[in-house]
């Protein structure tokens, strides 16, 4: 009986971590979608890349950028060279291009 109930307490902690799981993803999601508003929208977004620990956006007008809500998002840092913005979002970074490329 023993090793029924470790099995039972080990299926609802793997359901517990998968719908944990889940849920952040979704959310992440749901940030990358604002992190793209906050761009000024995907029309405004020329090019991108990422470089470990940055998300490297090219910007056809930087002046309609929300940085203060980036920040607010959870953006270690931000910094402007012309039309071109480098934030630093750590390790985030990686996961936050493929929610990218699926909107463009």
């Amino acid at each position: 009986m023993n090793y029924i109930e470790y099995i039972l307490i080990l299926i609802i902690m793997l359901i517990i971590a998968f719908a944990i799981t889940k849920s952040k993803k979704k959310d992440f999601k749901i940030n990358t979608n604002k992190l793209v508003m906050y761009l000024g929208g995907r029309d405004n977004i020329l090019e991108y890349e990422f470089n470990k620990s940055r998300f490297i956006v090219n910007l056809k007008d930087v002046s309609v950028v929300n940085k203060e809500a980036i920040q607010k998002m959870g953006a270690q840092g931000i910094v402007e060279i012309e039309n071109q913005l480098k934030i630093i979002l750590g390790e985030d970074a990686r996961v936050l291009k493929k929610y990218i490329d699926e909107l463009k």
